[in-house]
């Protein structure tokens, strides 16, 4: 049995050969693809429904025609004009209000912060009370160091009370011992222990003797 080989291309041409003229065979099945055109791609029927521009230009020249159509004697300019007002008005109300909120939201901070600072400041009273003993035995050497915190105090808001020789105020000072005098509007006469303000509030009322 003999064994069937393939034909080669020649063998393709010759048996096709008519009267001594040659016929080239019909193309093979393999090579039946679609041409590609000048860009290198098949032909695509989509690309010719590509939007042109002047297409563009023509739309738009119609909405904006059909704009022009519209008769604007019937829109109601008042209703419009008062819808308006009242959107800014709800706008300038929340705008009032968020102010305000901002307001006291800095006005409770700073509250807070000041109260903070006088607590700090009372817990300091028995340091200075303190210094001021020892100033009385030692005040070359204690004299700077309290003058440096009393300084430091005061920039931050505390105040100590100058009461000796001024008429007596039980705002701040607690009088604690009592000299009688000739009669009249009491003074103080020595004050026992420092009273101070905090940022014009009294911290500590000062204790104090006094005389009429």
């Amino acid at each position: 049995m003999t064994s069937s080989m393939p034909k080669s291309s020649t063998t393709k041409r010759a048996e096709y050969a008519m009267d001594g003229a040659m016929v080239d065979p019909p193309a093979d099945d393999d090579n039946d693809q679609p041409t590609p055109n000048a860009a290198g791609t098949p032909e695509d029927g989509a690309a010719a429904d590509r939007s042109h521009p002047d297409d563009v230009t023509a739309s738009f020249d119609e909405i904006v025609d059909d704009l022009g159509d519209i008769d604007y004697s019937e829109v109601d300019v008042a209703a419009v004009l008062n819808e308006r007002d009242e959107f800014k008005g709800i706008a300038q109300r929340v705008q009032a209000d968020f102010d305000n909120f901002r307001k006291r939201s800095a006005a409770q901070s700073m509250a807070e912060a000041d109260r903070a600072a006088g607590r700090l400041a009372a817990a300091l009273l028995p340091v200075l009370d303190a210094a001021e003993a020892a100033y009385i035995n030692h005040p070359d050497e204690v004299g700077p160091l309290l003058n440096q915190m009393l300084t430091e105090l005061k920039k931050h808001g505390l105040e100590n009370l100058d009461l000796e020789d001024q008429p007596f105020d039980p705002e701040v000072a607690e009088a604690v011992a009592h000299e009688a005098g000739g009669g009249g509007e009491p003074i103080v006469t020595e004050v026992l222990r420092s009273g101070y303000l905090w940022k014009g509030r009294v911290l500590r009322p000062a204790m104090v003797k006094t005389r009429d």
